[in-house]
């Protein structure tokens, strides 16, 4: 890296800084001082000579040159621009994220030129003279990261403002009249950035679509829908061209595929579950060695390139699973009917059949299309009732159908044989050095209207397990089986965890007297499986599940194969659920291309595609989050009156995060809500302390809070302190 130029302190006295910006601006063209003054809009005659003596003081600094009499330059070593991101805080400064820069670069509000969170942008990096710390400032935004953002549109009498919730977005959009469309004071609304004149406070937009008052339950979900751009239903053109797909099963696919429909087939899936993306089939041969088949549904006979169906399951790149609904990436008739492997049906799949001995050791694999026929669908819990009593009766109160019924015997002995196999898989995992991340979920009781009436936690058993292996099982295998011929393919990898995350979160569980070995990678995943364990089940486990998956490596989809650290797997893919991933659809194609003697791919085409899939995935993973935040502070809206017990699961120099127990719901207690004493943040303890007691507020604390604050819009809790748990 080059050296950074000097930044100048301000000064009333002189326009160096400025006139170092200038130049450095219009690198390659030469000023003299009129210019300079008429850049600057001053045009006495005391401050032009003020720019004559600053020219030559730059230039006896060395850090400007005169090119020509009277004209200069800025020094190219002076010259410090570089592309990068901009990474805005909640207080109106910035940080300039740069592969090139070791560090992120400070940019203060007055630097960053009308770049938004987000953007990519040229910068010049400079050190400051006061404090010696690099700081940035945009010279150029290059690509704006997004242009429609969601808020709250005030109408005056000739224009509106839209105010987002959106803490990074440091500005409202100013609103022409004639550019309001049908809102209403008041209103919640999609907004477009079209302009952002230079001498402007605000940029220009249009609202481009209405979304409902504030507080409305359909007014939120598609607020947080429109916020990262995801769709909430689809145009009728591919609608259209859906309903015309012939979705019938004919005599003349089926001679084309392997005839699995006498195998004895199940699925196990959620309750509420209406896409089956999978199921297994299971038959004992000759040999005595099992054959167990994984069946995924044959998205891809369905799903033609070229088609505007594909166009827009490829703009989706994934179903989205908010709270309480789905938007799909499929329309229904392929989603929930033509694809979905339905109970006593007869559908197209791709199938991974393997053939494993008592010590599940895979013996032989297969690939390829199939039709099966489904003979029965579980329920998680039905599943996990035959594996926890052995009986062949499932009750009635966690039975699909509300009443007790008797499981055919073959289906009760393939299910505990595919559980016991399963679980010496995990094992072998385990021991090879995976990660077992079972973090608690949060789920919502919602009735008729979708309103939260209760809250309760998704937890993985058995029967998640089982399944859980034999899809891992199959995504191995099939990126194992290309890769090994070294061929283009969508993998799914996750990079070792980055040695500074981890020694953050050493930090914090240190404070619960939990430790991490990093002395290898073998250590790290030793003690990350330990830590997850010594938690488990205690207060502090939330807390520490989130912060131990913080610190892990995004995965992500590349067609550069580095494996996957979580689960300590060489090769992996995304094969099973193509009915709500495009990433499975592309492998599926690829698989069948490869299987039919293809050569490979091009490689920049399918890296471009597993970038976008990353990205989409990214956005869904935002949109489900923050609308379980809009369901926990709607629930919390109907208890303001109930003392809560909380644990402290975040402290800042603004107060503490408190995370409540029995519903994992998390809201913020503003420092001088704590009556008890007078409260500093101690950053070396990472607590609040007391100033007259010296008592301490810290992570893992037990307190009761109540609700002050519950504010659906910007999806936030504000909690009262009553009182520590002593």
């Amino acid at each position: 890296m080059s050296k950074k130029h000097k930044k100048f302190g301000k000064n009333e006295k002189t326009f160096s800084e400025k006139i170092f910006k200038i130049l450095s601006k219009n690198a390659n063209k030469p000023f003299n001082y009129k210019q300079i003054a008429a850049i600057l809009e001053l045009d006495d005659t005391k401050s032009r000579n003020e720019i004559i003596k600053d020219l030559k003081i730059l230039a006896a600094q060395k850090l400007i040159i005169e090119s020509e009499p009277g004209k200069y330059l800025v020094k190219a070593s002076s010259q410090q621009y570089y592309e990068g991101v901009v990474d805005m805080t909640s207080r109106k400064t910035g940080y300039f994220v740069c592969d090139e820069l070791e560090n992120d670069v400070f940019i203060p509000f007055i630097n960053l030129n009308h770049a938004l969170d987000g953007d990519k942008v040229k910068a010049y990096v400079y050190n400051r003279r006061s404090s010696r710390k690099p700081e940035a400032e945009v010279i150029e935004i290059i690509e704006r990261h997004k242009t429609e953002f969601v808020g709250v549109v005030d109408i005056q009498k000739n224009f509106g403002f839209v105010t987002t919730a959106n803490a990074k977005m440091y500005t409202d959009i100013f609103i022409p009249k004639n550019k309001l469309a049908d809102a209403e004071h008041g209103d919640v609304v999609l907004v477009k950035l079209e302009d952002w004149p230079v001498k402007a406070d605000s940029p220009f937009g249009s609202v481009i679509k209405v979304l409902g008052k504030p507080g409305e339950h359909n007014t939120e979900i598609h607020a947080i829908l429109a916020e990262y751009g995801l769709p909430y239903d689809f145009p009728i053109e591919v609608e259209a061209y859906a309903n015309k797909l012939d979705t019938s099963i004919t005599q003349n696919e089926i001679d084309k595929r392997r005839d699995m429909r006498k195998v004895l087939t199940f699925t196990i899936d959620p309750k509420d579950a209406k896409d089956f993306d999978d199921a297994l089939s299971f038959q004992v041969l000759e040999n005595g060695n099992y054959e167990i088949g994984v069946h995924i549904a044959d998205v891809s006979h369905y799903l033609k390139e070229g088609t505007i169906l594909d166009d827009e399951a490829y703009k989706r790149a994934t179903s989205v699973y908010l709270v309480d609904r789905v938007v799909p990436m499929l329309p229904e008739v392929l989603s929930n009917f033509a694809c979905s492997l339905r109970p006593h049906e007869e559908k197209y799949t791709f199938s991974a059949i393997f053939q494993l001995n008592a010590k599940a050791e895979v013996l032989d694999s297969w690939f390829g299309r199939t039709i099966i026929y489904s003979d029965q669908r579980f329920a998680y819990e039905e599943a996990q009732s035959i594996i926890e009593t052995k009986s062949d009766i499932i009750p009635a109160e966690i039975s699909l159908t509300g009443k007790e019924y008797k499981v055919p015997a073959e289906i009760v002995a393939a299910t505990l044989k595919q559980d016991e196999l399963a679980k010496i898989l995990r094992r072998k995992r385990m021991a090879d050095g995976a990660i077992s991340f079972d973090k608690v979920e949060v789920k919502f009781n919602l009735n008729a209207e979708s309103e939260p009436v209760g809250v309760f936690f998704k937890i993985s058993k058995d029967a998640n397990h089982l399944i859980e292996e034999f899809m891992l099982l199959a995504n191995r295998k099939v990126a194992e089986f290309i890769g090994k011929q070294k061929k283009t393919f969508i993998y799914r990898i996750h990079d070792e965890p980055n040695e500074d995350k981890l020694i953050n979160l050493q930090t914090v569980i240190s404070k619960f007297g939990y430790a991490i070995n990093m002395k290898s990678k073998q250590d790290i995943s030793k003690s990350l499986n330990k830590l997850l364990n010594d938690v488990n089940g205690k207060k502090e486990q939330n807390l520490v599940d989130t912060l131990t998956i913080r610190s892990m490596s995004k995965a992500k989809y590349s067609t550069e194969n580095i494996g996957h650290y979580g689960l300590a797997f060489d090769y992996y893919s995304h094969f099973t659920s193509p009915i709500r991933r495009y990433p499975d659809v592309m492998a599926h194609r690829l698989l069948q291309y490869y299987l039919d003697g293809g050569k490979s791919v091009n490689q920049d085409d399918y890296e471009e595609k597993c970038a976008h899939s990353s990205d989409m995935e990214g956005l869904a993973a935002q949109a489900e989050r923050d609308s379980v935040k809009y369901m926990q502070v709607k629930y919390m809206q109907d208890h303001q009156d109930q003392e809560f017990l909380g644990v402290i699961s975040g402290v800042t120099e603004w107060g503490i995060y408190v995370e409540i127990i029995e519903n994992k719901c998390e809201g913020m207690v503003r420092i001088r809500e704590i009556k008890e004493d007078y409260y500093t943040f101690d950053e070396k303890q990472y607590a609040l302390v007391g100033q007259a007691t010296q008592s301490i507020l810290q992570l893992g604390d037990e307190v009761f809070v109540k609700v002050k604050n519950a504010d659906l819009v910007k999806k936030q809790l504000d909690f009262h302190f009553i009182r520590r748990n002593e």
